[in-house]
Formats: structure tokens, sequence, C-alpha cells
């Protein structure tokens, strides 16, 4: 198998997320980073992906878009040392459920606030910005009585849920912070402490000026 193709920029959540499961496989891949200081990059995801959403997964002479797919490609072909996706078809659907809820119900909120500070001023949506806050809690409220009991967030076991809930619950406490939630702020801090999602963090810490808004100077 050649070495793959991910374009991809370390401060993007959804880029760390795909980064975790490279770093929990120890699997290589070639970086092709999107910057305007590498055009080059930008043009091949372009034509890779006209949507220009990323990260972009080139392997195998194909492409592969959405950072849970292209976790599902990389547990296909490298198993160990252990699935990202259980073999057992409930405990597969959990992990699935669990990302599907971090992306929609953590990860989607996150960044529409975010992107609303990127607006002009005359443009920005502060009905939605409040609905995003308030399903924000909602997500919070379910999550923190889930983690009560567990260490991971699906199947007894590190999983594609994990690497979904890490960079979403991390850049979620920088505009609605856990305070309020004691489990899910201690399963960000297991997170946190995770060799490969503070390999993430590590990488992503010269960018924390691009975050609309900026970065709050007491998160980690």
């Amino acid at each position: 198998m050649s070495i793959p193709l991910l374009y991809a920029h370390p401060f993007s959540s959804y880029c760390q997320k795909a980064f975790i499961a490279f770093y929990e496989k120890d699997a290589p891949f070639e970086l092709r980073l999107l910057s305007s200081d590498n055009p080059a990059a930008i043009e091949e995801r372009h034509a890779l992906w006209p949507l220009d959403r990323f990260p972009v997964l080139r392997a195998d002479g194909r492409t592969i878009v959405e950072s849970t797919i292209i976790i599902e490609w990389l547990d296909q072909r490298v198993p160990d040392p252990a699935p990202l996706i259980p073999p057992d078809p409930g405990a597969a659907l959990e992990v699935r459920m669990l990302d599907r809820i971090f992306d929609n119900y953590v990860m989607t909120p996150m960044m529409t606030v975010v992107f609303d500070r990127t607006r002009p001023e005359t443009m920005r949506d502060p009905y939605g910005v409040d609905r995003a806050h308030a399903l924000l809690d909602k997500a919070y409220g379910w999550l923190d009585a889930r983690m009560a009991s567990l260490e991971w967030a699906a199947a007894g076991q590190f999983s594609l849920a994990d690497c979904a809930a890490a960079p979403s619950l991390f850049y979620a406490d920088w505009v609605h912070p856990l305070g309020g939630y004691p489990a899910l702020a201690a399963y960000l801090g297991r997170l946190r402490a995770r060799p490969s999602f503070a390999r993430c963090v590590e990488d992503a810490r010269p960018s924390r000026a691009l975050f609309p808004g900026g970065a709050p100077p007491d998160r980690y």
C-alpha cells in the first residue's frame, strides 16, 4: 500500500479527527498542508473535491472525503493495534451513533458560533447563535449523564467516537465552556491526555491566532 496523501490543516477540528486515527494506528501519511503558503495543495484538493472541504484523502487511486469515512478506510486497512470500529455489529452501531452525535450536536453548533464571528457585523445571526448555544447545552447535558459512568464514549474502548469527541469538545469548550458539566469536562481531560490528541493540540498551537474572536488564554 502506497503512502496516502492527506489534504488537511492541523488547526481544523475535522482534520484533527482524522489525524487522531492515523496517530492511534501509527500509520504513515503524507500531509498536503492546506495553506495560503502552499497553493499547489489547495489546487490539488479542489481538483479532487470541488466542494473545497477537508480533510481529503487520496489513496489506492481513490479520493475519500469526510473524516468519518477516512477513518473507516484506515480501520479496514490497518486494524491493529485495535480497531476504531469494533467488529461486533452492536458495538459498531454504538460507536457510529456517538460519532454522529459529536459531529452533529457538538461540532456543528460550535462551528455555527465560530463562523458567525467571521461575518460582517450587519450579517450576523444572533438568533442562530442563540440556538447553537442552546443545542450545545442539550448535548452537553446528555453527554455528561452518559460519561458519568464511562471512560470512553462507546463500546468500552477508544474508538471512532472518541476521535470525533476530542476536537469537537476541545473547541466547543472555547465558545461554550464545559464548567457546569463535570463528567464531560473530565472526559475531555482524558482525551486531552491521550497522546494522539495531545499531538494534535500541540501541532495546532501555532495557529491559534486564526481562531475567530481569539482563543481563550486559559484553555490548555
